[in-house]
């Protein structure tokens, strides 16, 4: 674990025997990032007196957002996007643990596929402002409150991301022949699970913000403060979410018309098809019988009966052409 002091000259790295003798200094508060969970961090958060739900839940991965109030501190989980292969999402868990002197900020656990330093940057481009003096934090829930802003930041960036793919699949679907649907869908159902997947973070999230804001017993009124102002870039977020999703939906419901239509056509010229040929079939059969037998060919007879199936076809080529069929 990195153990840092925060005061009013900027944040500075510690060794994590000082721990206790940082906890007990008024000139500024304690800062420890968990890139990865082990023992030591086990050992550390007991001694601090974390609730032990809040270190299992930090010791495991969590699927949802959460939050946990008690007399001496906070806790809540959040996740940030990233984009994987094939259209995977994963979710980059972090835990904070808010208290009077102190903030824990724990990461993971990660897929072994995800690089280290993408789970730590929103802990490390809060770092870089402090160390830049861009950021003066007076207190772990200000850090806190700077950190869950930078996840909202990520999650709206996704929804960026997408935003931006939409305009060229919009054009591909109306300019489309339909000769590739598998790889449209594909395209399109991808991009749906992004937004989807955006979206949930942004409502899971923006529900656990708004509770800290309501929880006036143990949380300061500071700290509440900025939970609802949390809850509203969430909610923003979330709405942002919505309005593409609701672009996506309706180029797949253009792509599902144009698809529905060619259907449609096909199945009318299909049925001109069958309407034209099912007289000469019927002709045709009747004189294949072995009942009627013939010594030799009648032209008379095989005129009229000729004639007889251009005239049923025209006249049924002329009708569905004033049904509109073609």
């Amino acid at each position: 674990m990195q153990v840092r002091f925060v005061d009013a000259h900027g944040v500075h790295d510690r060794p994590s025997d000082d721990v206790v003798a940082l906890l007990g200094r008024d000139d500024g508060f304690v800062w420890v990032d968990v890139p990865v969970w082990d023992d030591e961090v086990d050992a550390f958060l007991h001694g601090l007196g974390c609730h032990p739900k809040v270190i299992e839940a930090c010791s495991r991965r969590n699927h949802v957002p959460t939050v946990h109030s008690y007399p001496d501190h906070w806790f809540i989980t959040m996740h940030t996007p990233l984009l994987g292969e094939a259209g995977h999402v994963h979710l980059l868990e972090v835990d904070l643990i808010v208290g009077d002197r102190y903030l824990v900020t724990v990461h993971g656990p990660l897929n072994p596929k995800v690089p280290l330093e993408a789970a730590l940057q929103e802990t490390d481009g809060v770092r870089h402002r402090i160390e830049q003096a861009r950021f003066a934090p007076k207190t772990p829930a200000e850090v806190a409150y700077a950190v869950a802003s930078a996840v909202a930041r990520s999650q709206r960036a996704l929804i960026g991301d997408v935003a931006e793919r939409l305009p060229g699949l919009e054009q591909h679907v109306m300019q489309s022949q339909l000769t590739e649907p598998e790889a449209v869908l594909e395209r399109m159902f991808l991009i749906r699970h992004e937004l989807l997947t955006a979206r949930t973070m942004a409502a899971q999230t923006h529900d656990v913000c708004a509770r800290i804001g309501s929880l006036d017993r143990w949380v300061p009124e500071q700290s509440r403060e900025l939970a609802r102002d949390l809850a509203d870039q969430f909610d923003r977020v979330r709405s942002v979410a919505d309005g593409e999703s609701q672009f996506l939906f309706g180029v797949i419901e253009l792509y599902q018309t144009k698809v529905n239509t060619k259907m449609t056509v096909a199945m009318e010229r299909l049925a001109v098809i069958a309407a034209v040929t099912l007289p000469v079939t019927a002709i045709a059969s009747v004189y294949g019988m072995n009942v009627i037998v013939n010594d030799s060919t009648d032209v008379v007879q095989l005129a009229i009966v000729l004639l007889a199936m251009v005239t049923v076809s025209t006249l049924l080529l002329r009708w569905a052409r004033r049904q509109g069929w073609w």
